[in-house]
């Protein structure tokens, strides 16, 4: 073998090398460019207008509900579920390994302000939650509706917060519960009422009123 061609196949085991590497992190996903935050919500002014849109009617029952009518963490592309997604674009100097688990990364939870360094504290959010959905109109969508709802990463639907703060949250509206860190309250009633407008929820006459008590004050 001549001196050209054997540099030529040390590159080539070389690279070889690296993709291989780089696969057994996950590195090679086809994931979307990290923006470390969720997509961003309408402004002030027009979530002003559309929170004007929303129907307004007495919240619904919850008889029937279950957090199976509404599949969620489903693949999004490769071994990725749409919780690995989010865990993903939320944090920064996000590792994942060949089955698209974060390994390491660091993350900033908005919610309360708290920074942590292992996924597994933390829960990815919906920020109108499933439970709400279904009393303010997803009881009647098909499965395929609210599978796209409890999986929409086009709006601003959800996010990785802490664990603790997402399950103080549970499924209460923002007559009930907003974010301990008031600074992103503003921005939090901002997705709120950007995802009910996309997805025609209602909201009831409390939860309208703590809205645009929020929104006047952005």
């Amino acid at each position: 073998m001549s001196r050209v061609y054997a540099r030529q196949a040390i590159r080539r085991a070389a690279v070889t090398a690296l993709t291989a590497a780089l696969a057994a992190t996950g590195l090679l996903a086809t994931a979307p460019t990290a923006q470390a935050a969720p997509p961003t919500p309408v402004g002030a002014s027009t979530a002003r207008t559309y929170l004007g849109q929303l129907a307004v009617r007495a919240e619904g029952s919850s008889s029937g509900y279950s957090r199976d009518a509404f599949p969620h963490w489903i693949t999004q592309y490769g071994t990725c579920n749409t919780r690995e997604v989010v865990l993903h674009r939320d944090g920064t100097g996000v590792e994942q390994d060949s089955g698209c688990a974060a390994v390491a990364g660091r993350w900033y939870s908005e919610y309360d302000g708290a920074t942590w360094t292992l996924a597994s504290d933390l829960d990815i959010d919906h920020v109108v939650p499933l439970a709400e959905a279904w009393r303010s109109g997803a009881n009647a969508w098909t499965t395929s509706d609210r599978r796209a709802f409890a999986n929409d990463l086009t709006r601003p639907q959800l996010i990785a917060v802490t664990d603790n703060a997402n399950q103080a949250k549970g499924d209460k509206d923002p007559a009930a519960w907003m974010p301990s860190r008031t600074a992103y309250r503003c921005t939090y009633a901002r997705m709120w009422v950007h995802v009910k407008h996309h997805w025609g929820l209602s909201v009831d006459t409390a939860e309208k009123s703590a809205l645009q008590s929020t929104l006047n004050a952005c």
